[in-house]
């Protein structure tokens, strides 16, 4: 590897030599690694195949979730998102006993109750995680989707980042078939709460439950926003809003 130090900065290849741009800077180095029809070929490199397409499966299943989910997390997710779910949905792959290596399916592993409880607690957002927000305890039923806190004072129970007037309250309930690739969320009504307003109970609750047969997920998001002249805006792109996995049936 070696540093562009030229007035022009190239990219792109030029003789066999690569020429981008980092987080260091424009580098160039030479071109190389194996051709891609020896890797889909060559007997030596079957492990290679196998692992690339375990990988991904386990991008895919990743992907659907995301997919289901994009309603709750466009709002609500860190830069490494993609990446940590994919980690997980390679464990899960693992956990598939019923094929050979190189076929196992992350839909297969996600009927194990560990697989299950890897996805549970998930934060799309690990700069607002639900237990660092949220102080207070609440109940989750699996069958309805309805997550319900008794009391709920935000000045008390939540961590209100400065400049926030009011907090938006929302659960999600999804069947996501990863065999398939079918997939369905339904989102509660929202609670949007001022944040001085007083104890009072919060119950989110979807209208419906998915009819898709699947793994089920329900989910809690908060939003945090600030009201001028009548109009909510976000805080800081939404770097405080939360959304987490509760509950994986």
């Amino acid at each position: 590897m070696a540093r562009q130090k030229s007035i022009l900065k190239l990219q792109g290849t030029i003789g066999g030599i690569s020429f981008y741009k980092s987080k260091d800077g424009y580098l160039a180095r030479e071109k190389g690694g194996v051709d891609a029809s020896r890797i889909a070929n060559d007997p030596g490199f079957a492990r290679t195949r196998e692992n690339g397409a375990e990988f991904g499966n386990a991008a895919s299943a990743g992907k659907l979730l995301r997919d289901t989910l994009r309603a709750l997390a466009k709002d609500a997710s860190d830069g490494r998102v993609t990446a940590r779910i994919t980690q997980i949905m390679a464990q899960i792959k693992n956990m598939d006993e019923a094929n050979a290596r190189g076929e196992r399916h992350a839909g297969e592993g996600m009927a194990k109750d560990e697989a299950k409880a890897l996805l549970i607690g998930f934060n799309f957002n690990v700069n607002a995680a639900l237990g660092t927000v949220l102080y207070k305890s609440f109940e989750v039923d699996s069958e309805t989707g309805e997550i319900k806190i008794a009391a709920l004072s935000p000045q008390k129970d939540i961590s209100l980042p400065s400049g926030a007037s009011h907090i938006i309250l929302k659960s999600g309930f999804a069947s996501i078939n990863f065999m398939t690739g079918e997939s369905e969320m339904i989102v509660s009504p929202p609670i949007r709460l001022a944040v001085n307003a007083e104890n009072q109970a919060a119950i989110l609750k979807p209208a419906t439950v998915p009819i898709i047969e699947g793994t089920h997920f329900i989910l809690f998001s908060i939003d945090f926003v600030q009201e001028v002249n009548n109009v909510d805006y976000s805080l800081n792109n939404n770097a405080y809003n939360v959304l987490a996995i509760v509950a994986v049936e």
